[in-house]
């Protein structure tokens, strides 16, 4: 996965300069790729931080999540826009202070003059977005939404019909190279092995254990699941793989990266964090 690094590219390019566009020419391009009114009605899209200045935006830098240390590598390249994938305010702040990091990433992104968007949902749903990355682990000759919206290639998660039945630890060796991980976890369905053939698939990236309840499917792909879950999945027959939650997410950012270079015609500058990772791993 081509996947732009940061270490260095100060010296390799200067993201300062150079073309530049407003961040309502950008937010309106983002929706239209993505239009927020696909969102899930619990979420909170779209533009979440506006430090309501006229600076064009010379460069984007793209996250998972959006922590105080993205905020300061957004602050070294200048970034006028962070699009981070989960939403930085998701429940009401009653109080912008310095208490709380959430709160301080509100205060230095409005000093800094950087804006914040959050596509979360709608870049799960839409066709070509999160969950149709993470599906392309694996060879499959058909590939549906699971909870489909009225345009039927867009919805909540996916159910995949391989090609060709692959063995499970195939299945567990094709995830691993596609997200990037040495390590993830596993649950074999009852009385199943390694060895057991996989024809479904149903995955769903981040938390999909509501999404993927009850489908009929050899195997659960997702980021996190409870025990009681995972237990019940296992069951009923279905292996399950955990990436950990943003893992499942977090290598569409390289893909999107592209996505925007091509479309802004290099109006912009577009850089993934180096710093953002998933707070867990596996040891």
């Amino acid at each position: 996965m081509l996947i732009r690094r940061l270490v260095g590219l100060n010296r390799i390019k200067n993201y300062t300069t150079g073309p530049q566009m407003s961040v309502k020419d950008i937010v309106k391009t983002l929706q239209s790729f993505a239009p927020l009114n696909l969102a899930e009605n619990w979420d909170n899209v779209g533009l979440l931080v506006d430090p309501m200045t006229d600076k064009h935006v010379k460069t984007i830098l793209l996250t998972n999540d959006l922590t105080e240390d993205v905020v300061n590598e957004a602050k070294n390249f200048q970034a006028g826009l962070i699009i981070s994938y989960h939403p930085n305010i998701f429940q009401g702040l009653k109080t912008v202070s310095d208490k709380t990091w959430k709160e301080r990433i509100v205060i230095q992104c409005i000093k800094h003059e950087i804006a914040v968007f959050s596509p979360h949902t709608t870049w799960d749903c839409i066709e070509g977005g999160v969950n149709d990355w993470l599906a392309s682990a694996f060879d499959y000759k058909s590939i549906e939404p699971i909870k489909p919206l009225e345009n039927p290639r867009q919805g909540a998660g996916r159910i995949l019909t391989l090609a060709t039945p692959i063995t499970l630890e195939n299945a567990v060796t094709n995830v691993k190279k596609h997200v990037g991980v040495r390590n993830l976890r596993l649950a074999l369905a009852r009385n199943k092995t390694l060895y057991s053939k996989i024809e479904t698939v149903g995955l769903c990236a981040g938390s999909g254990a509501s999404v993927l309840r009850g489908l009929n499917a050899d195997l659960y792909l997702t980021g996190e699941m409870s025990h009681h879950e995972v237990l019940d999945a296992t069951q009923n027959g279905v292996h399950v793989i955990l990436t950990e939650h943003s893992n499942s997410e977090r290598g569409f950012l390289g893909r999107f990266q592209r996505h925007l270079i091509d479309i802004f015609q290099n109006s912009v500058n577009v850089i993934v964090s180096s710093v953002d990772r998933d707070p867990l791993i596996v040891v």
